[in-house]
């Protein structure tokens, strides 16, 4: 059900609302169950409990966390109450790693994976790869995603799906012009 294209959990995040551009964008965390399995299918921790509170947190954090990050990819300036409420949900204790089997678990509960979130969120748009920040150029997509290409010059936020339809539509009209 969820796609994890991004290149980071924050921006997968991002894209739990889907087709934003368009007038009635697609909405995928409807349920306290869906932000349950987002959070699993991320592989952030295991099952998590969420009430329809936990719903409307997440989907503040997400909304926060996109109108950072659109900020940081127009070089605008962020609104202060956004700074403010992304830096709240980070002062909340992260995720638990546990080493368990020769591998890294994370424990916890909701707020701590929010916080984390949070926290990834602070470390892209402080960090070297805030300039990183892309939209996918398809017209039929709106998510952000982080190019981590050599040259810096990614255009669509996954080649298996947006970027063949793009290049696959350019190929139709190319030959439709001869």
């Amino acid at each position: 059900m969820f796609f994890f294209l991004s290149g980071r959990p924050c921006l997968d995040l991002t894209t739990t609302l889907q087709v934003r551009h368009r007038e009635h964008p697609v909405e995928t965390l409807n349920t306290p169950s869906d932000v349950r399995d987002w959070i699993a299918q991320a592989g952030l921790t295991g099952p998590v409990d969420v009430d329809d509170a936990g719903l409307e947190q997440t989907r503040e954090l997400r909304e926060t966390i996109h109108r950072l990050c659109r900020a940081a990819l127009t070089a605008t300036a962020p609104a202060p109450g956004d700074v403010a409420s992304l830096n709240a949900t980070a002062t909340r204790p992260p995720l638990v790693p546990r080493l368990a089997d020769g591998s890294v678990r994370h424990e916890g509960d909701l707020s701590q994976a929010l916080s984390t979130l949070a926290r990834d969120a602070i470390d892209l748009l402080a960090g070297p790869y805030a300039g990183r920040i892309r939209e996918c150029a398809h017209p039929d997509c709106s998510r952000l995603y982080l190019d981590a290409s050599h040259a810096g010059r990614r255009r669509w936020c996954g080649m298996t799906a947006c970027g063949n339809r793009s290049k696959s539509a350019a190929y139709r009209r190319r030959q439709t012009s001869r």
